[in-house]
């Protein structure tokens, strides 16, 4: 059972540590920080009665968000086992691959005491920096896929839904998101009443599952059906390595006929006639935009070799590709 701090008063139902990686973004951090502070009375007083929370650093020295507000720790670095969650806070990537060393010993530190940590946004790779994401399910934003997928194999990537709850890793893809994994979070700890009540004050309805869709990337593919739209994130994840009908079917838990029936009422053809069309564009848009050897553009977008490319290439847009780099 996760330990409460000695230094309450009264002990909540549910106490919360913050860390911010440099270049945090402000909104999953507010987004989950104001759920929390709704919960924690009755009113809106923002008393820290049913749940509390506080913002951690190596020191009180201010730190800058991507979009240059800073915030103050609070306090030092506590004890992690006063808490039932670390949270820390990711943002722009490269800040959180390589600075703030201190933030991953204190997660090693709370890992080492058992406490479950969450990410939020980039946090996750904080999470993996830290060792402590090996073979695990991890959620990141469609924006950052690849770059999880290139850099960490021993990861497992997830970027079709909103969050993963994978036990005492709980990783978030950001942004307002982290509105519907606070609220996940206080129902478990509070109640279904508490948690929306916060998030009705936020404007929301109720909290998206865990395993709704993340809203799908710039693309010319908009479908209403939650089936669709995820196997669309999953397509175009998986460009390079042509996914199965079957595969994505059983990643989306549904029949392999279901997903078929869904997908031509959704974009009037076939999964695999729309997976083709999505790697060509692909294609076309790299013949354009980079100087990659078509062979390497072939296998980039999934196509056993480069006759086999050319000659689909072709057919979609009667041109070469050699013609539509010209």
């Amino acid at each position: 059972m996760p330990k409460k701090s000695s230094l309450y008063k009264i002990s909540p139902s549910l106490s919360v540590g913050f860390v911010l990686m440099p270049s945090f973004t402000l909104l999953p951090f507010s987004a989950f920080i104001d759920a929390l502070r709704l919960a924690a009375d009755e009113g809106d007083q923002s008393q820290q009665i049913n749940c509390r929370w506080t913002l951690m650093g190596p020191n009180l020295d201010a730190i800058s968000s991507s979009s240059g507000v800073q915030i103050k720790p609070w306090e030092s670095y506590r004890n992690p086992v006063e808490f039932d969650y670390i949270v820390v806070v990711g943002g722009l990537l490269q800040k959180t691959l390589h600075g703030s060393q201190h933030v991953i010993d204190y997660l090693q530190q709370a890992n080492r005491a058992h406490v479950p940590i969450i990410g939020l946004c980039t946090g996750s790779f904080a999470m993996i920096r830290a060792g402590l994401m090996h073979q695990r399910r991890c959620c990141v934003s469609w924006f950052h896929y690849k770059d999880l997928a290139e850099h960490y194999h021993d990861v497992i990537p997830v970027a079709e839904q909103l969050f993963v709850d994978d036990g005492d890793r709980i990783t978030c893809a950001g942004g307002a998101v982290a509105a519907d994994l606070a609220g996940y979070i206080i129902e478990r700890h509070l109640g279904q009443s508490w948690a929306r009540k916060s998030l009705r004050i936020l404007q929301m309805d109720s909290p998206r599952p865990a395993n709704a869709p993340q809203p799908q990337p710039a693309s010319d593919y908009q479908v209403k059906n939650k089936s669709v739209a995820r196997a669309l994130l999953l397509l175009e994840q998986n460009l390079s390595r042509p996914l199965s009908t079957d595969e994505i079917a059983d990643r989306l838990n549904i029949s392999k006929r279901q997903l078929e029936r869904l997908f031509i009422a959704e974009t009037g053809d076939s999964l695999q006639k729309f997976y083709r069309k999505i790697r060509l564009n692909y294609g076309l848009w790299l013949l354009q935009n980079t100087q990659r050897l078509i062979t390497d553009i072939a296998q980039e977008t999934g196509f056993s070799d480069t006759a086999h490319f050319s000659r689909a290439f072709r057919a979609a847009f009667d041109k070469k590709p050699t013609q539509c780099r010209e």
